[in-house]
């Protein structure tokens, strides 16, 4: 089975509100003024709700970048750390013959 992620499902609730305002538009008793009024203002609700998704998104990779960053530097120390270790314990092993 497929996973499907946050963004998947995100995607999934826009498709499925678009498809519901759609047909509650096509069924309600409005005048075209109104129908269209409602329209731009659920078109600019829905740009709304992307662009704050967006910039959510946005700050969750910018902070997983940085963790991932943070982790490298931290695993290069370590390994420099026993590189460096291994350098003495070779230069104390050589020094005694």
């Amino acid at each position: 089975m497929a996973r499907c992620g946050i963004a998947g499902k995100v995607g999934f609730f826009a498709v499925g509100a678009g498809v519901g305002a759609i047909l509650a538009l096509l069924l309600a008793p409005k005048t075209g003024e109104q129908t269209r009024k409602l329209i731009a203002e659920k078109a600019e609700e829905g740009k709304d709700f992307v662009v704050s998704k967006g910039r959510e998104f946005k700050g969750q990779a910018e902070e997983l970048v940085e963790k991932g960053k943070d982790l490298v530097t931290k695993q290069k120390e370590r390994l420099a750390g026993a590189l460096e270790a291994g350098k003495e314990a070779a230069r104390s092993t050589f020094a005694r013959v």
